[in-house]
Formats: C-alpha cells, structure tokens, sequence
C-alpha cells in the first residue's frame, strides 16, 4: 500500500489529494513555487518542498526537478492531478523507472490516446463511433486543404496533440482553408510541439457528454455514468453536471457501453473519461468519440455527488495494486449535482484573468454544497497559472432543485480585491435555455453578448469596502508580537 504521496501540483485539486490521503493514513509532501510558498496547499501537507522559481516551467512542469524532489523525500509514489504533467507519457516515464508509483495509467498507454489520430483510429477499431474525418499523409498546407474538401464544409482542423481548443479551426469554405490550417499549426506547435494536423466534418450543434471511466489491474473495467459539460466558453468548460439532461436510458445505455470499449481497447488503468460529441436528440441521438482524457477531471466531483463514491481514494487503491472499489452493477445515479467553475477573471473586458490579494474571502456554507478551493482569505492570486480560484458543487433531488441551490451559493461567495466570473455565472443559471436543458457547446459563445451585458457592476457597499480595506491593509501596525505583524491576521471582521 502506498504510504506516502508526492503532489505535483498545486490548488484545490492538491488540497483534495490532500484530504484522500489524510483519510488512507497516507502522508503527503507538497511541492511549490517561489510564488506559492504560503500557499494553503503547501500549509496542509505534511512535509513540502521548493522546486523552483514562479514560472511553471521551471518548477510545475521541470519533470527532472519533481522526480529529485520524490526521490530526496522518499516517496512511494505522484500523484499528478490534473493540468500541468498529468498527461505527459515522459512523466509517467520518469516515475517508472525512478521506481515511483505514477497515479494514473501507464506512459505506454497515456502516449497512445495523447495522440489524437491514433487515439480515432484504435477507437475504430474497437467499434467505437468516431466523428467522420480524415487524417492526411501529406501534412503540407496543400495536403490539409485538399482534406478539407474532401470532407466538406463547415470543417474542423485540429491538432493532433491538441487540447482545450488550442491548435483547432472551424473552416467554413475554401477561401479560408489555407489561412486556417497555417494558424492551426503555428498554434499546435506554439502549445504542443507538433504540428500534426487532421480534419473533421463540422457536426450541427453538438453536445459535449462525457463518461467517468476506471479499471484496475485485474481486468476490471467500469463506467461511472456521464457528465454534461456543454457549457462552455471558447471551448473551456465552465459549467458541468450529471445526469446530462439530454441522455434517455437507451443513449445513456449505448454510451456508457462504447466508453468501457473504449477504455478496455486502451488497456486502460486507473481513473480516465472517455468524451463524446452528440448529435441529435432523444434515442436516436448519434454519439461520437472526441478523446480520451488519461486523468482524473476538474469536474470529478459531479460525478463523485450523484455516484456516492471517492474516486482519489480510487485511484490510490488502484495505483497500490488493490482491485477496485465497487463493481458496475452495485452503482446508480441519485440525484442531481452541477459545479461551476469560479475564476479569478473580469467578464466586462473580455474575462480578462486578475491578480492581486483576496481582501475578502468567504466561501458559503449549506446543505448541499461542496466548494473545492485553492485559496484563502489574503491569499496573492498571481498571473503565472490558472486563473481558477474554486468550484462549486450543489446537489439536489432535481435539476431545478441543483441549480437553485448553486445559484443560491454563488450569491452568498462574496469575493473582493479581485473580480470574478461569478456574477456571469449567474446569469448563465438564470437563461432559459441553459434551464431547460437546451444548449451546446456553442451555447454560451452565441449569447455571450446579452449575457456579459447582464453581468452587473458590483453594488456601491462592496466598493466602499473594499476601499476601506485596502486602505485598513495599508495603514502601519504596531505590536509586539512577531506573529501579529501580518495585516490580514489583524484586519477587523466585515460582513457583507
């Protein structure tokens, strides 16, 4: 069994590795940035270690650095999160043959499905529906435009190493085919390193349904059922849930089954999601593979709310060489959960990320409602990683049910020194479309027009206090105690 963990990363998902571990008896060793040294992650662990300047590539992503680190404090194995090397077969690589448990699948098999055009063809193979497309022999601009016209447009040109919507065009004709694929590339090599390029028909409205998978070392491979992540804004989720309102149990059926295909033709281990576009409506709804994810996910926690289950403690068993948890006939959806991903970003110009102190902080508190955090009242949000700050998960017996109650906990999260997207957030809850389940995956990017202009100023209290406490942070403090000397220890108490 494994008794102690390094985190390679940092945020609420380290923090919630953290608590699985603590739960196992497991230790746990953070490692941080000069820019994350009083980070709440590094103060919950149980030893932590610097591994380098604030840029990511110098200290998250510098796998030489992490596996010195493991190897200098012991450690039985990694834990990569997700985001930063989570995906990355040289990572996996490196643990393995420092003789380091990697949480997660295999390199072999995280190289396989890091492809996307080898990933599409052994989805083919195993009968698993892939979007119609092709991947073309003559990588030259010529020989992707000659692919796009055999495919027909509207297209999609993406990268075959791509990811959150990076390396990927929409090319409605001919005339913009050439430019497409050049700024396809520039970006796929900019982001990836490889400028691998396929293309794709351009299917009509999809939506984006996605099916927590896991298996373990016996042979045993399972699904979770699905999570509904079609609110997205450029291609970032912003809003997940599950059940996904659009699946009858005949699709749901079909779905989950093409998934563990998926994932057993992968030879698959540990926690992975399998992502699906869909097209159509009701039983007949067509399904597509999208790509495999070789990770746990940001939105875990839908499934873990409707499920009942601790997927990190999963992936921890599983990584010891212990079979999994729970078997596919004893697991059913309850209920209904949706999270909303909170970020430190500004709506009103172009979700511009922010950086600066948190001066007020205060997460919100009620039945049914789970906030992963990475952050703290006075806590530095810089500008070298991810602007998420936190996600919220509110379940209910229904859907009505769940989105009331999130929306109730967006409006009691009151945050100041920093803008966020939660009053974007509700705005989103609160559209007809996204209530009655009618969206998809170019939902949000349609109507971001009406729903940024619905977005709010913040009321004059909550401008006048942060006034007041940023000029309270700034006035000189005397004490004599060295522990007290710290402004955001001593600020008085403010409620909203």
């Amino acid at each position: 069994m494994i008794r102690r963990v390094l985190i390679a990363n940092r945020g609420e998902i380290a923090l919630r590795i953290i608590q699985a571990c603590r739960e196992m008896n497991i230790e746990t060793i953070a490692v941080f940035s000069d820019a994350d040294a009083r980070a709440p992650h590094v103060l919950a662990a149980d030893r932590a270690v610097a591994i380098g300047p604030a840029p990511a590539i110098q200290s998250y992503l510098s796998i030489p650095t992490l596996i010195s680190a493991a190897r200098a404090e012991r450690a039985d194995a990694v834990h990569p999160g997700y985001g930063f090397l989570s995906e990355s077969a040289a990572f996996a690589r490196a643990c393995e043959q420092a003789g380091v448990v990697f949480v997660g699948p295999p390199s072999e098999v995280i190289s396989r499905m890091g492809s996307k055009i080898e990933a599409r063809q052994l989805m083919q193979s195993a009968g698993v529906p892939i979007v119609p497309g092709h991947v073309p022999h003559d990588q030259s601009d010529s020989g992707v435009r000659r692919a796009l016209e055999e495919i027909g447009f509207p297209a999609l040109v993406k990268a075959s190493a791509g990811g959150g919507g990076k390396g990927m065009r929409v090319v409605e004709g001919i005339a913009e085919a050439t430019g497409a694929v050049q700024a396809a590339r520039r970006e796929a090599v900019a982001s990836f390193g490889d400028g691998t390029l396929y293309v794709e028909r351009l299917l009509d409205r999809p939506r984006h349904v996605e099916v927590q998978v896991f298996a373990d070392a016996f042979g045993h491979t399972t699904h979770l059922f699905e999570r509904e992540c079609s609110a997205q804004r450029r291609h970032q989720k912003v809003l997940e849930e599950s059940p996904s309102p659009a699946l009858t149990p005949a699709l749901r059926q079909r779905m989950t089954q093409a998934a563990v295909a998926a994932a057993r033709a992968a030879e698959y281990r540990n926690a992975g999601t399998i992502e699906f576009l869909v097209e159509g409506r009701g039983d007949g709804a067509n399904f597509y593979f999208l790509e495999m994810n070789t990770r746990l996910q940001v939105e875990h926690a839908v499934t873990e709310a409707v499920v009942g289950v601790d997927l990190v403690r999963a992936q921890l068993l599983v990584a010891s060489g212990e079979p999994l948890p729970w078997e596919e006939g004893s697991l059913a959806q309850r209920g209904h959960a949706i999270e909303a991903r909170v970020y430190a970003e500004d709506p009103s110009r172009e979700f511009l990320p922010q950086a600066g102190r948190l001066l007020l902080y205060r997460e919100p508190r009620m039945p049914g409602v789970r906030v992963d955090a990475g952050v703290a009242e006075g806590h530095e949000v810089t500008v070298h990683y991810d602007p998420m700050l936190a996600k919220v998960i509110a379940v209910g017996e229904t859907r009505d049910a769940a989105i009331s109650r999130l929306a109730a906990a967006l409006r009691a999260y009151p945050v100041l020194g920093i803008r966020t997207n939660i009053p974007y957030l509700l705005a989103v809850l609160d559209h007809s479309r996204f209530r009655s389940g009618d969206i998809d995956t170019s939902f949000l990017d349609r109507e971001a027009g009406d729903l940024v202009h619905s977005v709010p100023e913040p009321p004059a209290f909550l401008r006048e206090a942060l006034r007041q406490l940023g000029d309270e942070a700034d006035e000189p403090r005397t004490t004599t105690h060295e522990a007290n000397t710290d402004p955001w220890l001593t600020l008085r108490d403010w409620r909203a």
